[in-house]
């Protein structure tokens, strides 16, 4: 399958209508799995769709997060980070380097959403900080 016909199935399976733009933010994620933050891939696409905006971006990833197909971390003190992965995972930042890395073998207990009757939890986000390997020079 074309990996532009992949894009479109996986946003209309979570009722995303696909457009123009919505499928360049889509194919990059998918292709770039690297945490990117909205910087990032504007400057990534803005080269081959110079009618893009930063706003344009911006408000596809609120919608790719609002229908559940994309997540937003908030891994980062400076910017919000965003993964195609929507799998229970958590995540790794190196505090030297700043890359972000996927960690999947955390204990599935920790995703589970304790009940309570002060408030409605809704999701769970795990993330850990430290020094990668590449960093500490291992």
């Amino acid at each position: 399958m074309n990996p532009t016909l992949q894009t479109h199935h996986y946003l209309l399976k979570f009722s995303i209508k696909p457009s123009v733009q919505r499928t360049a933010v889509m194919e990059y994620l998918m292709n770039n799995r690297t945490h990117p933050t909205i910087d990032e891939i504007y400057l990534a696409l803005n080269p081959t769709m110079p009618t893009l905006s930063k706003t344009t971006v911006y408000n596809t990833l609120d919608l790719f997060v609002e229908k559940g197909a994309v997540q937003a971390l908030v891994i980062d003190d400076k910017n919000a980070r965003y993964d195609v992965d929507i799998s229970s995972h958590a995540h790794f930042i190196c505090n030297s380097c700043g890359k972000v890395h996927d960690i999947f073998n955390v204990s599935p207990t920790l995703f589970q959403l304790p009940v309570s009757d002060k408030f409605t939890i809704q999701s769970v986000e795990i993330s850990y900080s430290g020094i990668c390997n590449s960093c500490k020079g291992n």
